[in-house]
């Protein structure tokens, strides 16, 4: 029988929530209180979890927090119930972890749906797992006994699905871990002053997200969105930052990625300086087609290349109807076709 733990410090609510949901066939756990509730999911592993934000002892923040500490907690589906609609909220309780929102009062109905719901997308993602195994296994590859640790905490974590142009963070936001792209890509952008978009980083499967605002103990510098339907799953900050402390192991392993970030920030300003405009995004189409799983084709969308290549977007038209027509691509809506990787290679500036 599925378990179903409810924590909220309202007594009307809590009841008539379990009444619900004991008539729809659910085994039903009752906490009047965050730090109760904590002691509850560890004691029982409960298959879904509600949660209220505002409560004595430990508040909904905490308890999401507590859970995600523990690896035999972390995956499990969190819906906050809450009276507070507020965008705020709404960010920070998603940037944690949680699958959902009840914004209270809620119907019989809404409930049933979203829990229904939220195990179903749990049962996807256990396939999911079964099926990425080998590629998790791949991200922190080595014999060392932190990337062991890692390892297993990558393999301990909720995959996250995110749609098309959601926001998994904002400009300003604190960071709460690192993420790590698992399926799909994910973009990284900045406003300038005069509204333009800045493609400050493209990321995708097995590439790790928010480094640089993880290690500075710093705001994240950028916004991140998703460019395609991904799947994303957080590594706690204090968990990550505890593992590259204590193994030298896995912090060689972020130097490293920093040290190729760097590399490929330099290479980007050096051709913005310097490159004429068919050079540029020539080396943006380059350069995209090396981290895509096949190099041959990818989807870009032409505000993207132009972000990428800081160029405006009628440019970028113009420019790859000449690589069109001079058969080193072919372009299909966003999809992009390279014909002649060697003239791409060899463009004069």
């Amino acid at each position: 029988m599925t378990t179903i733990l409810i924590i909220e410090d309202n007594n009307d609510i809590r009841e008539s929530t379990a009444e619900i949901l004991e008539l729809s066939g659910y085994k039903v756990l009752q906490a009047n209180n965050g730090k109760a509730g904590v002691d509850l999911a560890f004691q029982h592993k409960p298959d879904l979890i509600l949660c209220d934000i505002m409560m004595p002892e430990l508040d909904g923040y905490g308890v999401l927090y507590m859970l995600g500490k523990n690896a035999e907690t972390a995956g499990t589906p969190f819906i906050f119930l809450t009276a507070k609609a507020e965008r705020i909220d709404f960010r920070k309780g998603m940037e944690m972890g949680a699958d959902d929102y009840l914004t209270k009062p809620f119907d019989d109905i809404e409930l049933l749906n979203a829990i229904e719901s939220r195990l179903k997308k749990k049962q996807r993602q256990e396939e999911y797992y079964n099926q990425s195994i080998d590629k998790l296994e791949k991200l922190a590859s080595g014999n060392g006994q932190g990337l062991a640790e890692l390892r297993e905490m990558i393999a301990g974590r909720k995959v996250r699905q995110i749609k098309k142009k959601q926001i998994l963070y904002y400009d300003g936001d604190t960071p709460q871990g690192l993420y790590l792209v698992l399926e799909g890509s994910v973009k990284t952008i900045k406003m300038a002053e005069d509204g333009r978009e800045l493609l400050t980083g493209m990321y995708r499967a097995e590439d790790y997200l928010g480094i640089h605002a993880l290690l500075l103990d710093e705001s994240y510098t950028d916004t991140a969105e998703a460019v395609e339907d991904s799947a994303v799953c957080l590594l706690p900050k204090d968990m990550t930052i505890n593992l590259l402390n204590k193994y030298p192991d896995v912090g060689q392993q972020f130097i490293r990625i920093l040290a190729n970030n760097v590399r490929e920030k330099e290479e980007q300003l050096i051709e913005l300086a310097y490159n004429s405009v068919r050079k540029r995004l020539a080396q943006v189409l380059i350069r995209l087609s090396k981290q895509s799983a096949d190099p041959s084709q990818f989807k870009v969308s032409r505000d993207e290349l132009a972000a990428m290549a800081g160029m405006a977007t009628e440019t970028v038209s113009r420019t790859l109807t000449d690589f069109k027509e001079e058969g080193s691509i072919e372009k299909k809506g966003s999809q992009i076709n390279i014909l002649d990787m060697n003239r791409l290679i060899k463009m004069k500036n």
